[in-house]
Formats: C-alpha cells, sequence, structure tokens
C-alpha cells in the first residue's frame, strides 16, 4: 500500500522544516511509449494536470526501484525494464502549495512492462496512452522536456544531464 504524503519521508521532512524553507526533492520519473508510440500520462489527483507518472524517493530507496513505486502506484503497471536518459539537478520548482524544492530527478525510459493499466488510483484520476500529435488536457510542463531529453539520448546514447 502506498504511503500517505505525510508517512513520506518528504512529507516528514516538509512537516519538519516548514513550508518556507527550499528543500531536496530526490525522485523519477517514467516515459512509457507503448508499441503504437503512444506515451502513458496520468491525470494527477491533486492538480488535475496530464503527466508522466512520476513522484520521491524514500529511504533505502534506489532511483530505479523509485521509479518501478511510482509507475506501480499511479498506473497499476510494473515496469520490468529501465533505462535512465536524463539526470536534472539544477531545478527549483514551487508547487501550488507554495513549497519550494531543488530538484534532483531522473527519468528513464521504460523498456517494457506487466499488469494492467488502472484509469484511476489514490494518486490519479484518469490515465492512458496518447498519440504524442493529440495529448490531452492541460499538461505538467515536464513533458515536453522529458521528451526532448529522450530524443536527445536516443540520437547521441549520452545521458542528458541538466
Amino acid at each position: 500500500m502506498a504511503l500517505t504524503w505525510a508517512e513520506s519521508y518528504l512529507g516528514r521532512v516538509r512537516a519538519s522544516v516548514g513550508d518556507t524553507d527550499t528543500i531536496f526533492f530526490v525522485g523519477a520519473r517514467t516515459v512509457v511509449l507503448d508499441d503504437d508510440g503512444r506515451l502513458l500520462l496520468i491525470q494527477r489527483s491533486d492538480n488535475l494536470r496530464w503527466a508522466i507518472p512520476a513522484g520521491a524517493m524514500e529511504l533505502g530507496e534506489s532511483m530505479a526501484e523509485c521509479a518501478v513505486r511510482e509507475l506501480w502506484e499511479e498506473t497499476g503497471l510494473r515496469a520490468t525494464s529501465l533505462t535512465p536518459y536524463a539526470f536534472y539537478t539544477s531545478y527549483t520548482y514551487t508547487n501550488e502549495y507554495r513549497h519550494t524544492y531543488q530538484q534532483v530527478l531522473m527519468t528513464f525510459l521504460v523498456n517494457s512492462w506487466e499488469g494492467e493499466l488502472l484509469r484511476q488510483t489514490e494518486e490519479s484520476v484518469d490515465a492512458g496512452f496518447f498519440p504524442l500529435d493529440a495529448l490531452p488536457g492541460q499538461q505538467s510542463f515536464v513533458i515536453d522536456e522529458a521528451l526532448a531529453d529522450l530524443a536527445t539520448f536516443q540520437k547521441t546514447g549520452v545521458l542528458v544531464m541538466k
């Protein structure tokens, strides 16, 4: 079962330091493309934006384990093969709760997975695979960058670092 925000490592750190300090957010994102080249997106339950599955690491997890867990929690799919392709360390982001984070994130391409896609979970109100030229509704700002960085990685074979 997924941890609640208050139970999570990041939730406990945020509660400890308060709402105004910038803290590190360490986590992972996943890009899942089906055999037709369609992108898996979830509609997040907190802000209703369409996004790629992602989230914060818990203590004792690797970034790859975090990616697998977050994909499973948000979609019901379990990644069986991952390729890291982008590493981000220089972004500072303030969310809708006015919490500011310096993000340390690895983005993974999910090469294979198992399970049935769940359209709704505790963290998402909808999910599906969408053609890249017909992505739905209001989207997270990270989608375009994640796809552009994947294209760069596939072209060069070099981990994208920002």
